[in-house]
């Protein structure tokens, strides 16, 4: 377990739901991946990311599904793309298997 933290650390956090609108292979990337671009609403719009979560999902599994990320971390590079959310997921060993709500809800919607 790591160390705690207050509810003002985790209020930093700017967590958010949005829908792959688009996927595509990685082949640069040093592990497999895919390029995602997330649409998080009309304030937010369209992020984009790189996800090792090929062991679990295709391509078509992936467009139009809803999912969790963080969206205020800085740009990372990741070889040749420049990542711009965190997607959130439930990782074992190289699988990952992705967050996302139970039910449709409006892109952008904040996670508290």
């Amino acid at each position: 377990m790591k160390e705690l933290i207050q509810g003002s650390d985790f209020e930093k956090i700017d967590i958010r739901v949005g829908t792959i609108v688009n996927v595509l292979e990685f082949p640069e990337a040093k592990n497999p991946a895919y390029k995602l671009e997330i649409d998080f609403g009309a304030e937010i719009g369209i992020k984009k990311t790189s996800a090792q979560i090929t062991t679990l999902y295709k391509e078509s599994d992936l467009k139009g599904m809803q999912v969790i990320a963080v969206i205020n971390f800085p740009k990372k590079q990741i070889a040749n793309f420049m990542s711009e959310c965190l997607i959130l997921g439930a990782v074992q060993g190289k699988e990952v298997t992705l967050l996302q709500p139970n039910l449709p809800v409006t892109n952008g919607l904040k996670i508290a």
